[in-house]
């Protein structure tokens, strides 16, 4: 289990906390997730939980063990908004091998997978894939390191409405066997495979009520009209 506890960051350029007495804990395999506006501070939480920025307060821990971020560096996967962006391989298994040539044959098979790309070819360039494709394979590059948990920053965030649901519906899978938090400005697409749901406002968190989770949901799209051929 996570557990947060009064996380704090104040960085000494700002005359304000960017984040001030974060505190929630998240269940293993369940789906948290955290709703903000742009500038809520959002980005700045999951880096510091992927230890590649330093609390300025508070602790983190998983379960009971306090975790420092050299342990959270090695505990946490992180994909970042349009990872795509991101990929530095010339084909998908360099790419899955970045920083980790050790991993071996069969854990990159379940990798890709894990993420419904097991039957692509390991010579295909991350950039010559689709957009959903691209996607899922910024997470099995993370899934292959077997985080603790799973950091997902705007997971939606550019895709088209297809593409969108393709991804939602993996996550709903993934985080049987994952611990997933992911944070957005867009909570409609996530909501419905969510466990948990907290609003970043200000600085400080606050957990909602499934109740409150309704405000999200996306009316679903009507149906194109179809008008019947003339018979003439």
């Amino acid at each position: 289990m996570l557990n947060l506890r009064n996380v704090f960051y104040h960085p000494a350029t700002t005359p304000h906390p960017i984040l001030a007495d974060i505190s929630l804990s998240l269940p293993p395999q369940r789906l948290g997730l955290i709703v903000g506006r742009s500038g809520a501070g959002k980005t700045t939480l999951l880096e510091i939980l992927a230890g590649l920025a330093e609390r300025t307060g508070g602790e983190i821990c998983w379960n009971t063990t306090p975790l420092s971020s050299e342990d959270l560096l090695k505990l946490s996967g992180i994909v970042f908004q349009f990872p795509e962006r991101h990929f530095c391989g010339s084909n998908i298994l360099e790419e899955l091998r970045l920083g980790h040539p050790e991993i071996s044959a069969s854990r990159i098979r379940e990798a890709l997978a894990e993420v419904g790309l097991e039957n692509i070819s390991y010579d295909t360039p991350p950039h010559a894939l689709s957009g959903g494709q691209q996607r899922r394979l910024s997470l099995a590059v993370q899934l292959i390191r077997q985080p603790n948990i799973l950091l997902l920053d705007e997971p939606t965030a550019g895709l088209d409405w297809e593409i969108k649901q393709q991804l939602v519906h993996l996550l709903s899978r993934l985080k049987q066997h994952w611990t997933i938090l992911a944070v957005t400005h867009d909570a409609g697409d996530l909501v419905g495979i969510a466990d948990y749901c907290w609003r970043l406002e200000g600085g400080r968190i606050y957990p909602l009520d499934k109740k409150d989770w309704q405000v999200f949901k996306k009316p679903p799209i009507p149906s194109p009209l179809v008008y019947p051929r003339s018979c003439c």
